[in-house]
């Protein structure tokens, strides 16, 4: 059970999973893009977000040097370990709405 909450404490709340999807489908995604593909996130909740998956070492924050300054997000060797993760989560969502909503 202790592993369970681990995980559970790293991936809490409404937003990591989507963040980690966006970025997982895309390999390098910027702020503005995974805004985009986050629908309902603000831009300072992202920020948050983004900072407790790079501390997890889940994501890596990377600046280029652009004009103006471009920074990009890709999932570390570690994150994408998740990525098991997001596609059987993806697929029980997708029978899961067929089941319900019998789309």
């Amino acid at each position: 059970m202790r592993a369970v909450q681990d995980s559970m404490d790293v991936l809490n709340g409404k937003w990591k999973i989507p963040i980690i999807s966006s970025i997982c489908y895309y390999n390098k995604r910027r702020f503005s893009d995974i805004l985009h593909d986050v629908e309902g996130i603000s831009n300072r909740m992202l920020s948050k977000e983004l900072k407790e998956l790079e501390i997890n070492q889940l994501i890596v924050r990377t600046i280029q040097d652009t004009q103006p300054i471009t920074v990009e997000y890709t999932l570390t060797d570690h994150g994408k370990t998740l990525q098991t993760i997001i596609n059987n989560l993806t697929d029980w969502g997708i029978q899961h709405r067929k089941k319900i909503v019998g789309r």
